[in-house]
């Protein structure tokens, strides 16, 4: 592991940093290839499940972290 050096960052930009950081540790772990599978089952998974209103609440937020996944895969 290497030390992360903290920048100062504002509080309404701290749950975007925390997600940020998270997708980089799953990556870090499994690699980006496989990040990028599970970003690409995240998203259809989030699509299949946002077909209904109420599944929506969770299917929508998956597909975004799936998306991100992919995107943190890929950069």
């Amino acid at each position: 592991m290497t030390a992360k050096k903290h920048h100062h960052l504002p509080w309404i930009l701290w749950p975007f940093y925390a997600l940020w950081s998270l997708l980089a540790t799953i990556v870090e772990f499994t690699g980006r290839l496989v990040a990028m599978i599970i970003g690409f089952v995240f998203i259809v998974v989030g699509v299949l499940v946002s077909l209904t209103i109420v599944g929506a609440i969770i299917g929508i937020p998956l597909a975004i972290v799936g998306f991100m996944l992919v995107l943190r895969g890929i950069f």
